[in-house]
């Protein structure tokens, strides 16, 4: 019943794009802050 709703009705599509979007967000600042964390490495490496 719960995945009937999640997917059939208004309240659950727009609930489906916010949990997506929230992913999708997070896992682009944790690529971001990963890939500055490893540029500062090589900086003090120096």
């Amino acid at each position: 019943m719960a995945w009937e709703l999640l997917f059939s009705s208004d309240i659950g599509l727009m609930s489906l794009a916010v949990i997506v979007g929230v992913l999708v967000i997070g896992a682009y600042m944790g690529k971001l802050y990963a890939s500055k964390a490893n540029e500062e490495r090589q900086n003090l490496g120096k």
